[in-house]
């Protein structure tokens, strides 16, 4: 069935009236001149009619649920990091030490007194030794028999640096060229004398030897 076979017989009169007026108001406007606004506003009244709409059609309903729809799951919840626990430092108080007990005192007995300065000094020959015998001593019988020979001699001296005794410490091999050795230094010899620890003038010792030699 068409549409237009739906509407009303009054309707579809007046809507023949209504377009039939709207001509000649056209008709009209358009001779005497009139604004687009009259036509406008004759526009607007023909949209008062009722025209029936169609009804709106039917929303199908909602399809049912699934049967086996699985939860979401649940939100992570992340743990929150372990605070570590505070570091102690255990500080030890140094105790102070008592202080040490001094060492008794060490009584150091007084240095005995210095000895007095040591004056001792030897004797000495006064003079050259080389001159208490020479060849003029020579004894006569040992020259013509043509002995030779090294006489050693020891003699002692008293604090005025005379000779007091000599002795024969080792022998030339002739008796009478010892004997003049002795003899000749027991007379020639002098010495400065010897000092003791006091600075005392003292008497003392001296060595030595006498070559006999022929002169040639």
């Amino acid at each position: 069935m068409a549409y237009g076979d739906n509407v009303d017989p009054k309707n579809r009169v007046v809507a023949i009236v209504l377009v039939g007026l709207f001509t000649a108001v056209l008709g009209y406007g358009l001779v005497n001149g009139l604004n687009i606004s009259i036509v406008k506003k004759i526009a607007e009244k023909l949209d008062v009619v009722d025209v029936e709409e169609p009804p709106p059609p039917e929303e199908p309903p909602p399809p049912p649920p699934p049967d086996n729809v699985l939860p979401p799951p649940p939100p992570v919840v992340t743990p929150p990091s372990p605070i570590p626990p505070p570091v102690t430092t255990n500080t030890v108080q140094s105790v102070p030490k008592a202080p040490p007990t001094p060492p008794p005192p060490v009584f150091t007995p007084p240095a005995p007194p210095a000895p007095p300065p040591d004056l001792s000094q030897a004797g000495t020959p006064r003079g050259n030794p080389g001159r208490w015998a020479t060849n003029d001593d020579y004894p006569a019988r040992a020259m013509r028999e043509e002995r030779e020979g090294t006489t050693g001699f020891r003699v002692t001296y008293g604090a005025d640096g005379r000779v007091t005794s000599c002795d024969i410490t080792s022998s030339s091999g002739h008796s009478d060229l010892d004997a003049e050795t002795c003899k000749l230094i027991t007379r020639r010899a002098r010495f400065n004398p010897g000092k003791d620890r006091a600075g005392n003038p003292t008497g003392g010792t001296y060595s030595n030897r006498i070559r006999w030699q022929i002169p040639r």
